[in-house]
């Protein structure tokens, strides 16, 4: 059967080999526990501890800020020292709950959870909620939202995005192969909730024991199916993921609910189940450690609020100075300027690179070989739009689709010419969204 796969897209190096085989390992913080009050798409959480506070594993220590928004829980046992502003690992200063950890890791006593068969969507939904889980691949979105469409009766594909198509990161592709049945849990967890809708794991052929160990736990499962997929960067980009699963294109008007898809990450689905069978709320996620400028690239089960420089001596640390360090993978990640930053839901991964070879390219005119339009997932033409971004030509920015890019830096990755089109591009999209707010 031919790979599902959409057009356009690149196959850079994908690196994985430096961690695939790495088992994970759980560690430990030694330093004060961190946590943002925003590490979420929408509200900051509101604190509910009060500095000298004691708390232990498991307490709420911020409570959601509104209906787009999810609550925090403390990942160690100690006092809260402070209520002040850190830096993110995106770089910017945010108000942070700062936790001196106190070693015991003594916690809370945990409600006694009602058997799954017994709960009613509504209180599936509240144990998401209350548990504090997001969509832990990039985005942040608070998940019982996004789980809670306005006509669930139209769902009919829930996607489990298993694809992990960024270079580097293994954490996912660990998680299939070492916590399969979890993963099948919040699956069947989520299909609870929509009564239409069918299962779907999606992962890239460059993973086929992932893939077989997936396909022998759901084989007596009649709502659920795992569909191989090419392996093509963006492959796990979520309009991407859902063409290639469904046949069914969104554009940037459009949520995947109205699509009548929902998509989750694997993380995520493995938090739902904890939440809803376990009665834990989210206090750890796996971070992959990687890049030829660690010692030992490997994956590790880390507490959220832990210190990214804690981490990354957990896997060796550094060989000598690293020109990048970089949040999450070198296609959408976030360079970072210090790993004095905290563990968030998001931090999928730590790379660590020892030359700058973006930085090494000065950008030059372009030289209209279109590479850039056959690459471009979303069928633009960035090397237009990123001209007219550059004069803040915004009615031709939007008028030739300019929105409509998912920012996957394919472009800039074929570019001859090295320019700097998703960045451009992304750039302007932010000014327009700015401008239609202020209208």
């Amino acid at each position: 059967m031919a790979l599902l796969t959409f057009k356009g897209g690149i196959h850079p190096n994908d690196g994985k080999s430096l961690a695939k085989d790495k088992a994970i390992k759980a560690i430990l913080p030694t330093g004060n526990l961190v946590y943002p009050l925003s590490q979420h798409i929408g509200a900051p959480a509101t604190p509910a501890v009060a500095v000298g506070d004691k708390v232990l594993v498991g307490q709420k220590i911020a409570e959601a800020g509104g209906f787009v928004s999810a609550p925090i829980y403390a990942s160690v046992s100690g006092t809260v020292k402070a209520i002040e502003p850190h830096f993110n690992p995106t770089g910017s200063k945010v108000n942070c709950i700062v936790i001196e950890n106190d070693g015991e890791y003594k916690e809370v006593e945990y409600a006694p959870v009602k058997p799954f068969a017994e709960l009613t969507k509504e209180e599936i939904l509240g144990l998401i909620g209350d548990a504090g889980v997001v969509g832990m691949g990039g985005a942040g979105f608070p998940t019982k939202v996004k789980l809670s469409p306005k006509e669930p009766d139209k769902i009919d594909y829930i996607i489990a995005n298993c694809a992990e198509c960024e270079p580097y990161i293994t954490a996912d592709y660990r998680r299939m192969l070492e916590n399969p049945e979890e993963l099948v849990s919040g699956m069947k967890v989520v299909l609870s909730l929509f009564d239409n809708a069918k299962g779907i794991f999606g992962v890239e052929d460059n993973k086929p024991d992932a893939i077989e160990k997936l396909r022998e736990l759901t084989k007596d499962e009649p709502r659920m199916e795992v569909m191989a997929l090419k392996t093509k960067y963006p492959q796990g980009a979520e309009r991407q993921l859902i063409y290639a699963t469904t046949g069914r294109a969104i554009n940037s008007t459009m949520l995947p609910a109205d699509a009548g898809c929902v998509v989750d990450n694997v993380e995520t689905l493995i938090a739902i189940h904890n939440a809803v069978i376990g009665g834990r709320p989210l206090t750890s996620r796996i971070v992959t450690v990687s890049g030829d400028g660690v010692n030992e690239p490997g994956n590790f089960k880390v507490l959220l609020g832990m210190n990214q420089k804690e981490v990354v001596e957990a896997a060796g640390g550094l060989k000598g100075e690293p020109e990048k360090v970089i949040s999450g993978g070198p296609m959408m990640g976030f360079a970072m300027f210090t790993l004095d930053t905290p563990i968030t839901k998001t931090s999928s991964s730590i790379l660590c690179l020892t030359k700058d070879e973006v930085a090494e390219h000065e950008p030059s005119a372009c030289i209209n070989c279109g590479r850039c339009v056959d690459a471009c997932p979303s069928r633009i033409i960035p090397s237009r739009l990123a001209d007219y971004a550059e004069r803040f030509n915004e009615e031709a920015f939007v008028k030739w689709e300019g929105m409509e890019c998912v920012e996957c830096g394919s472009c800039s990755f074929v570019c001859p010419a090295k320019r700097h089109l998703k960045q451009s591009i992304g750039s302007m999209k932010k000014i327009v969204l700015a401008n239609r707010r202020k209208k």
